[in-house]
C-alpha cells in the first residue's frame, strides 16, 4: 500500500460488485475502504448503512454494474442517495464497467435507449461525477449532464503484450468488426503494428457470421481487441477465421470480461492461444480458464481518483505506462 493519503476529506467506499478491485484502488490512493454494510431484507430489497461520518467529504463509490446487473445498479443508486442525505460534499461514481451500455441507440422501432435511462437514474439519485473505463460507445458521455472522466484500457493491454514479448514485427492488431476500428488503431499505435478488420454480418443478437478479412494476416501473430467479450461468439469466430487465413498465433484482449453463457467453453475450444482481460468485472472461479489472463486497472483508476481530487488533468493517464501485472 502507498503512504496514507493526506486529505481526510477524501473517502472511498465499495459496494458488492467488485470488492477485490476496490481494495486495490484504495491501496493505490493510500486509503482504506470506508465502513458500510450492504445487505438484503428477506424479500430481496437492498439495505445500506454507512458506518462512519462523511459530512463534507468528497466520496468515491466503486461499483461496476456487471451481473447481477440490476442488483448492482440498485445498490449504487441507494448508496448515492444515502451519501447525499448524510451530507457528503460530492458523490463521485467510479464505474469500471458501465452496464446497459450496448443499448445506446434505437436500432429498431419501439426500442428503449437504456444506457440513457441509467444515466438519468444516476443523475437523479444525486451523483456529481462519473469515472468510467472503455464505454461501449464514447458518445454515452453525452448522456450525463455532469463531468464524465472516460479512461481507456488500451495501454494496459498493450503493456501485457509488450512485457510478455508476444508483440513483435510480425504482429497485426485485428478489429472484429467495423465499429471497433478506432479501438484497434489505438492498440496498434501502442504496439507499432498494422491493423486488419473482420467484415461480418450479424443475423440476430449474439449470433455473428464472419464474412471477410480486410488486411494481411497470413504468417502473422494476430491480436483481436474488443471493449467486452460477452458470449464470446464474435471473438472465437474471428479467431478461427484468422487461423484458417494463415495466422500463426491468435490472441484476444478486451477491457470487460462479461463472459456469459457459453463463453468459457467457446474460448477453450477456439483457436485462441490467450485472452487478456482486465479486472473491471470480478471473475468467479467458474469463469477462470488457463487461456484467460487478467491485468489490473487499479493503478489507472487510483491515479485518476487522486488527480480528480487534486483538480489535475487526467489526460496524461491515457499515455502513461502502467503495471500490467497479473491480478492473482
Amino acid at each position: 500500500m502507498s503512504e496514507h493519503y493526506s486529505d481526510p476529506k477524501l473517502k472511498i467506499f465499495s459496494l458488492n460488485s467488485n470488492r477485490p478491485l476496490a481494495e486495490k484502488i484504495a491501496s493505490v490512493v493510500g486509503l482504506t475502504l470506508g465502513k458500510i454494510s450492504v445487505n438484503q431484507f428477506s424479500d430481496g430489497e437492498i439495505r445500506i448503512n454507512i458506518e462512519e461520518s462523511i459530512r463534507g467529504d468528497h466520496v468515491y463509490i466503486i461499483q461496476s454494474t456487471s451481473a447481477p446487473v440490476n442488483d448492482n445498479l440498485m445498490e449504487l443508486l441507494i448508496m448515492i442517495d444515502a451519501l447525499k442525505r448524510a451530507s457528503a460534499k460530492t458523490v463521485n461514481v467510479v464505474m469500471p464497467y458501465y452496464g446497459y451500455a450496448r443499448q445506446d441507440r434505437k436500432a429498431r422501432s419501439r426500442e428503449p435507449i437504456t444506457a440513457k435511462l441509467v444515466a438519468n437514474m444516476i443523475t437523479a439519485a444525486g451523483a456529481n461525477r462519473i469515472l468510467t473505463l472503455d464505454l461501449h460507445a464514447s458518445q454515452i458521455q453525452g448522456f450525463f449532464d455532469m463531468p464524465v472522466d472516460h479512461l481507456l484500457g488500451a495501454s494496459l493491454l498493450a503493456n501485457y503484450f509488450s512485457d510478455n514479448h508476444i508483440a513483435d514485427e510480425n504482429t497485426v492488431v485485428v478489429s472484429p468488426d467495423h465499429g471497433g476500428v478506432t479501438r484497434a488503431r489505438k492498440l496498434a499505435e501502442f504496439l507499432k503494428a498494422p491493423i486488419a478488420i473482420i467484415d461480418k454480418r450479424r443475423p440476430r443478437a449474439n449470433v455473428a457470421e464472419v464474412m471477410n478479412i480486410i488486411g494481411n494476416v497470413k504468417g502473422q501473430k494476430c491480436i483481436l481487441i474488443d471493449d467486452m467479450i460477452d458470449t464470446a461468439g464474435t471473438i472465437t469466430l474471428a479467431a478461427n477465421a484468422l487461423s484458417e487465413a494463415g495466422a500463426t498465433e491468435v490472441y484476444a484482449c478486451c477491457t470487460h470480461p462479461v463472459l456469459s453463457g457459453p463463453a468459457i467453453e467457446r474460448i477453450e475450444n477456439s483457436a485462441l492461444k490467450k485472452v487478456v482481460v482486465t479486472d473491471s468485472i470480478n471473475l468467479p472461479e467458474s469463469k477462470l480458464s488457463n487461456k484467460i489472463e487478467q491485468v489490473s486497472v487499479a493503478e489507472l483508476m487510483g491515479d485518476a481518483i487522486k488527480r480528480i481530487h487534486e483538480n489535475k488533468s487526467v489526460s496524461p493517464l491515457f499515455e502513461q505506462k502502467f503495471s500490467s501485472h497479473n491480478t492473482d
